[in-house]
């Protein structure tokens, strides 16, 4: 179903075989607990969601502000007979950035499912697609396994172009005559904090949601979120190396400018070094006061230039004895 000015992005009755029936309001409206696992998701920001929410939901007000809540993170708490459960997917929206991760917020119950999100989150497709196709989820435990499978999935996917990048400046910016690289290296920076920043809490709302072994979360999909929250643990170990790969290349980048500059500083110390005494000798002799020598000898120009070229020539000798050069 379409996401209209009403809200209502999609909703199903589940058969429990992998199928559903798709819900327009006045449906999602009469449901009742034993009518079935119901699923209803909601674009957040349309005011037929937040009236839906606050008027006709009966959740609990302090689920209906966190389904609605502006900024989050990933958490999973027990409220009640339900489990509020905030996850984080990859944005795979057009000319988004990926990192750029967007949120959805679910409300678990054994019979019913509300979630909700701001931005489109292609997890959600993939969801209704498996249920028109008869092979979704049979339950609330399984609809919520299935959920962060597809997150999961989408967020293999960036990490492995974020590990090729990487790879990429490793052999091309570090390499002689590579070039300056580090506008691009630290954009790659930014992305893995911002991915970072909320897989590590995600890790945490999954382990959580294991943890409170709800009698209705079928065994099966208790296993399949360890795994998943196993996954997630390696991502965060993967997010780490490849930070730190980024790090010692900025590190080896940020060498290579200072070494640069030091020889640049040193070049010009060393010729500063040769020419200070041929312009201390040329300053003295072009104060205008009386008794300067050779200035009445028509050879006393080319003597001047023939003492300070052998003078230069002595000094460029003893900076190479002393290794200066």
């Amino acid at each position: 179903m379409p996401d209209g000015d009403n809200g209502l992005v999609c909703a199903y009755a589940l058969d429990g075989q992998g199928g559903g029936r798709v819900l327009d309001w006045p449906e999602v409206e009469g449901w009742e607990a034993n009518d079935g696992l119901q699923w209803v998701h909601l674009s957040r920001r349309a005011e037929g969601a937040q009236r839906w929410l606050e008027q006709k939901s009966g959740l609990d007000p302090v689920v209906q502000e966190a389904l609605l809540a502006e900024e989050t993170r990933p958490h999973c708490d027990l409220i009640g007979e339900g489990v509020l459960l905030i996850l984080r997917g990859i944005n795979t929206n057009p000319g988004a950035d990926p990192t750029d991760m967007v949120s959805i917020r679910l409300w678990i119950e054994a019979h019913r499912v509300v979630s909700s999100r701001h931005r489109k989150v292609s997890a959600i497709r993939s969801l209704q697609d498996a249920i028109a196709a008869e092979r979704g989820p049979h339950s609330a435990s399984d609809l919520i396994s299935d959920l962060a499978r597809a997150l999961l999935e989408r967020m293999e996917v960036v990490l492995e172009e974020l590990d090729r990048e990487i790879d990429t400046l490793e052999v091309v910016g570090l390499k002689p005559g590579g070039g300056d690289h580090r506008a691009m290296l630290q954009q790659v920076r930014r992305r893995l904090i911002s991915v970072k920043r909320y897989i590590a809490p995600q890790r945490a709302a999954l382990t959580r949601l294991i943890d409170l072994r709800l009698a209705w979360f079928d065994t099966h999909d208790v296993i399949r979120l360890r795994e998943m929250s196993d996954r997630v643990t390696r991502y965060v170990e993967d997010l780490e190396a490849l930070r730190e790969r980024a790090q010692l290349m900025q590190d080896e980048l940020t060498n290579r400018l200072s070494e640069q500059m030091n020889r640049t500083m040193y070049l010009l110390t060393i010729v500063a070094s040769i020419f200070l005494p041929l312009g201390f000798i040329t300053g003295l002799l072009g104060v205008n006061v009386g008794g300067i020598p050779g200035t009445d000898e028509p050879l006393g120009f080319l003597a001047l230039c023939g003492l300070l070229l052998v003078l230069g020539l002595v000094e460029y000798w003893l900076f190479k004895r002393l290794k200066w050069i």
